[in-house]
């Protein structure tokens, strides 16, 4: 009787969201996986089984697979155990618009001369990272080490979902056994696989997460041209997205995108084409299209207010989508330095947030409800579309408020439900009257990746 052969163990460096979601995924699927952070603090919780971070899922497959995953602050027993280094370290963007590459040359250098590990970068990094870390290499005289790129596409609050069930994995591979290793680790997810050059694989990712911004921008601005011609973005989108050629997603118009991937691979490959000589008009649009979406809001509040000094604004939502707690980029910290600047005073409430937003922001009464924080207000503002602000009964909403401005900064809500509890609603892009109050399905956004 034959017994299957046994899943290639693998080492994570790096214990944020796309580290941890794929140390679980692997174990999942039957790899032994040794993760590894050099946040002490933060490994010491992840031994004591708690998860630093809000991912649906992750805590319930960080359990099922708690003696398969081995958490440590040294690269010692990573080395040791696994072949395979999958890289997960932040490459922030510097003032500059470039990224910051610095923890990923720090995992370079504390990795010895060896013919038998290799690097398989998962973090973000711009189209010729590959190649330059590979001289590094030479330089340092690891010549041996081989090196993949395969860059991730999990969206924050489905990464779990995504990294079970991809729809695509690319493999950025030379010669060598190392890239062949991880087509095999992802075979069993079934997904296509596309086994490319290094340089292609890197340029899909930044590719990929312009295009969908490059959507997300296109639409934020039909929403303004309807709020000049009557007509309502809703069933703009919702015409648009039955062409395949276009499709539903990244159609729902709003107060722009953000998260820890879109602003920063946007950024990078407008960079990178400026580095190389090239001027990236569109990138450069779709960025400033974002940024004065946010504050198109503030303008919506100044129109129904008047002036903003002494008005008090409920922020309902911080965290820039559903279902995450991650601040970074988020629409709210434009929203509550604007407000706070013209004097207004803000009140604020999110399910998971608070603890990072509190880190970020001042100025902000944090309220421990959504009708806690609409108290005494004299508007509302969805921020964060999650589903405990879609069920709220405006009615009791409406009993709490001093004013009666509901802007709907994600066009989530239902404007007729809005209207019945007495209240004036806004969204974006919505001045014609739409048949149905409520969003297409196919038109809301899924999520971004990242």
């Amino acid at each position: 009787m034959s017994t299957a052969p046994a899943r290639e163990p693998i080492a994570v460096i790096g214990a944020g969201y796309v580290g941890l979601v794929s140390a679980a995924g692997f174990a999942e699927l039957g790899s032994e996986v040794w993760c590894v952070d050099i946040d002490a603090a933060k490994i010491e919780r992840l031994r004591a089984g708690e998860v630093p971070i809000h991912e649906p899922g992750l805590g319930e497959l960080l359990a099922r697979s708690a003696g398969a995953v081995h958490f440590s602050s040294e690269l010692d027993g990573a080395l040791a155990h696994a072949r395979l280094l999958f890289v997960a370290v932040g490459t922030p963007s510097t003032y500059s618009g470039d990224a910051d590459l610095s923890a990923v040359h720090a995992v370079v250098e504390a990795i010895p001369p060896s013919e038998e590990h290799a690097l398989v970068m998962k973090s973000t990094v711009p189209c010729g990272t590959g190649a330059s870390l590979q001289r590094s290499f030479r330089e340092q005289g690891k010549e041996g080490l081989g090196y993949v790129s395969c860059p991730e596409f999990l969206r924050e609050g489905s990464a779990v979902h995504d990294f079970m069930h991809p729809d695509r994995v690319i493999v950025g591979l030379e010669d060598g056994w190392a890239g062949e290793a991880v087509v095999e680790l992802y075979a069993p997810l079934g997904a296509p696989i596309v086994r490319t050059d290094i340089a292609s694989a890197e340029m899909v990712k930044l590719a990929s997460n312009a295009f969908l911004a490059t959507k997300i921008s296109f639409i934020n601005e039909i929403a303004n041209v309807c709020e000049q011609t009557g007509a309502d973005v809703i069933e703009v989108a919702r015409g648009m997205g039955l062409d395949p050629r276009i499709g539903p997603l990244f159609l729902q118009a709003g107060i722009g995108y953000g998260g820890s991937c879109f602003p920063k691979d946007v950024d990078a490959l407008k960079q990178l084409a400026g580095n190389s000589g090239y001027h990236f008009q569109l990138l450069t649009a779709v960025i400033e299209v974002n940024e004065l979406q946010k504050r198109r809001v503030i303008a919506k509040l100044h129109k129904h207010l008047g002036g903003l000094a002494g008005q008090r604004v409920a922020l309902l939502g911080l965290a820039f989508k559903p279902d995450t707690d991650d601040m970074r980029e988020a629409s709210s910290l434009v929203l509550a330095a604007r407000l706070n600047a013209d004097g207004a005073r803000v009140s604020a409430y999110d399910p998971v947030a608070e603890e990072q937003a509190r880190a970020l922001v001042s100025g902000i009464d944090f309220a421990g409800s959504a009708l806690e924080a609409a108290r005494g207000a004299d508007a509302v503002v969805l921020v964060t579309e999650w589903p405990e602000f879609l069920a709220l009964d405006w009615a009791q909403v409406a009993e709490r408020m001093r004013g009666d401005l509901v802007i709907d900064g994600r066009n989530a809500l239902d404007p007729e439900v809005v209207r019945a509890a007495g209240l004036t609603y806004e969204g974006v892009g919505r001045a014609g009257e739409a048949r149905s109050g409520q969003p297409s399905p196919g038109s809301r956004v899924i999520g971004g990746t990242g």
